[in-house]
């Protein structure tokens, strides 16, 4: 057995090894199972559509006394709720928005977030005693952003089918889920998962130290819905910190999603904390339920998304034809697609929309099938970026190693 403070002293001595989940489960897959001593830190994360995500924030509007309190908040155009604190004649609004919130069907919180994280200007303007009050502001002047989640990082999560005849409008799809379980759509990043590794929260308790979007944070403790069987979890960092890749907007079928990341350092204590920290796409299950019974159909595990199956797309520009409207761009869910078969990597999250999306074969990548009710069912759509998900289990690792980051 280890102590969590015989690793902190490694640390400070520079002495710790600091793993990525990838690192130690390409070990253990290689059949050289590490011991208690060889390794400290594993750096597991996810990346996806996260629903349960919000933020508060105390935003300045006018100078003190020129209104007593607000009425109404936008942000962006994006919807907010303003209190619990009045603040009332101070010029500045408390607030909360949610990740979810829509100022059109192409732009909400998530975006909003990722907005401020980058830097950019956003339009506040407040309703008050039957007054409009109007501000150009951005995170510099923002003396409070704290981003929340209700329920973060699921274990896993479920595969949607639609059985109906016809198309159903879903967050779960970017374009209406086609009918006749023709087409698949998944979330989540298996054996990297920080719940996947740390199934009975044993480590990742509340108080425990994570990165929330690239930013410091802390577990609040169980999330809404959170189960012994799919366990998720409450967490919180503030939004000065965040890195925009790690975070953003994500457009469904059924309206603005938000797009958000967890990574955790978990440490090796016991043979116990290696054997969780064993588990393989293989041993992540995943059932596949109907989008509108919500009834299990079928059984599989996360080794048919992300085993034998491609984490980033390929594209073919020499087949672009330069079409008047960009089937592929009009449908990305990201904003990442550009005319003449061009990605924005920054954005890009590889949901494998564009693949469907363009009729010439302009962008490619292979996303597996998932067997149900006796036929292989395509994969049409992941809302989870497994790559991206690995470079944040690195980013954690190298801001660990650097001191960056306190554990």
């Amino acid at each position: 057995m280890k102590t969590r403070e015989e690793i902190q002293d490694r640390l400070a001595w520079g002495e710790a090894e600091v793993w990525t989940a990838m690192e130690f489960k390409t070990r253990v897959r290689e059949g050289e199972v590490p011991g208690v001593d060889e390794v400290d830190i594993v750096t597991c994360g996810t990346f996806g559509v996260m629903s349960g995500t919000a933020a508060v924030m105390c935003v300045p509007v006018t100078r003190p006394g020129i209104f007593e309190r607000a009425d109404a908040v936008t942000m962006e155009g994006v919807p907010c709720y303003p209190g619990p604190c009045p603040n009332e004649r101070l010029g500045l609004v408390d607030l909360m928005v949610y990740g979810t919130a829509k100022a059109s069907p192409r732009y909400g919180g998530g975006h909003l977030l990722r907005d401020l994280a980058d830097g950019k200007e956003v339009e506040v303007i407040v309703e008050s005693g039957g007054k409009t009050y109007e501000h150009t502001t951005h995170l510099d002047e923002i003396p409070f952003a704290r981003v929340i989640t209700t329920r973060s990082a699921f274990k896993n999560y479920a595969a949607f089918v639609n059985r109906a005849a016809g198309p159903v409008d879903t967050i779960f799809s970017v374009t209406p889920l086609p009918g006749n379980a023709s087409q698949v759509t998944v979330s989540g990043c298996g054996e990297i998962n920080p719940l996947a590794n740390d199934p009975y929260l044993t480590h990742i308790t509340p108080g425990y130290p994570l990165m929330l979007n690239g930013s410091a944070g802390y577990v609040m403790g169980e999330g809404t819905r959170s189960t012994p069987e799919k366990p998720n979890i409450a967490a919180f960092a503030d939004l000065s910190g965040m890195v925009s890749e790690f975070m953003g907007g994500f457009v469904t079928s059924g309206g603005p999603e938000c797009l958000t990341s967890v990574a955790v350092p978990l440490p090796v204590l016991s043979e116990a904390d290696i054997a969780r920290l064993s588990v393989f796409d293989e041993g992540c299950s995943l059932p596949v339920n109907d989008i509108e019974t919500r009834t299990t159909l079928a059984e599989t595990t996360y080794a048919d998304i992300w085993q034998g199956t491609e984490t980033m797309v390929t594209v073919h520009p020499e087949y672009c034809l330069f079409c008047g409207t960009c089937t592929a761009a009009e449908a990305c869910p990201t904003r990442a697609i550009m005319m003449g078969g061009g990605i924005m990597h920054a954005r890009c999250v590889a949901c494998g929309t564009c693949v469907g999306a363009c009729p010439n074969g302009v962008y490619m990548m292979e996303m597996g099938t998932v067997p149900v009710e006796g036929a292989r069912v395509p994969v049409a759509l992941r809302q989870s970026d497994r790559n991206r998900a690995e470079r944040i289990c690195d980013y954690l690792k190298q801001e660990i190693l650097s001191g960056v980051f306190r554990w």
